[in-house]
């Protein structure tokens, strides 16, 4: 398995927010992470990257134990992380945003950025234009492409299509899933739009309270029953 979670507890201070979770993703498998807002999801993320410390429980790296590990090792090993809320560098030009994504890389960044924007195209026309210039969506498309930088084996994605218009949502699935492919990428997926993640899901979570409480199949997204105990879920 790339990744195994074994009853991860996790907390913010005295307040509990990850009572007990357990799954795993193989290689080259992409995991959606469904859920209301504040049932755990995001804090979920925070701890697999290491910004939020575990209580109890294992995280596994590719068979290496990594629970401990701080958030820089993290990457190192492999996992890149984009954040909700994208933050990227809003005073630096697209380019010296993926130049920072190439940081922790040896070795010259220029065939790594011109590899990730063949995967990027639209991002090709706008390398002088500051971050914070950019659309909601092409801060997206550049939230993701920095991190690809960093050459992750393992992609977490927290809200990639919040706030973003619908035709940059479908450039983002299809980015991905080529990638997927292309890369063997594996992915884990905390989203509420369910086209979205039933588009690039080969499993979903669903999480409640901290807890994962069941599993399903994307198809099944389309069951009113079940899209019915998430009120307030994209469709």
């Amino acid at each position: 398995m790339m990744l195994e979670v074994r009853d991860l507890h996790a907390a913010y201070g005295r307040i509990p927010v990850l009572h007990g979770v357990t799954f795993a993703v193989a290689e080259g498998q992409s995991v959606g992470v469904l859920g209301h807002n504040g049932m755990g999801k995001t804090s979920l993320l925070r701890a697999l990257m290491g910004f939020l410390p575990t209580a109890g429980g294992t995280v596994m790296l590719d068979q290496s134990d990594i629970t401990d590990w701080p958030p820089y090792r993290r990457s190192r090993a492999g996992i890149g992380y984009v954040p909700q809320g994208r933050d990227i560098f809003p005073n630096l030009s697209v380019l010296d945003n993926l130049r920072m994504g190439c940081a922790k890389e040896t070795g010259a960044d220029g065939p790594v950025i011109e590899s990730v924007l063949e995967e990027f195209p639209r991002l090709k026309r706008l390398l002088d234009r500051l971050g914070g210039a950019l659309s909601g969506g092409e801060q997206q498309l550049l939230a993701i492409a920095r991190c690809l930088c960093g050459k992750p084996a393992l992609l977490l994605l927290d809200e990639p299509t919040e706030g973003i218009q619908p035709s940059i949502v479908d450039e983002i699935i299809e980015r991905l899933a080529r990638l997927k492919q292309s890369r063997r990428l594996t992915m884990v997926l905390v989203e509420q739009n369910l086209d979205f993640i039933a588009a690039l899901s080969d499993r979903i979570l669903l999480i409640q309270k901290g807890r994962i409480t069941r599993e399903v199949a994307p198809g099944n997204l389309q069951d009113p029953d079940l899209v019915g105990e998430f009120v307030g879920v994209e469709r």
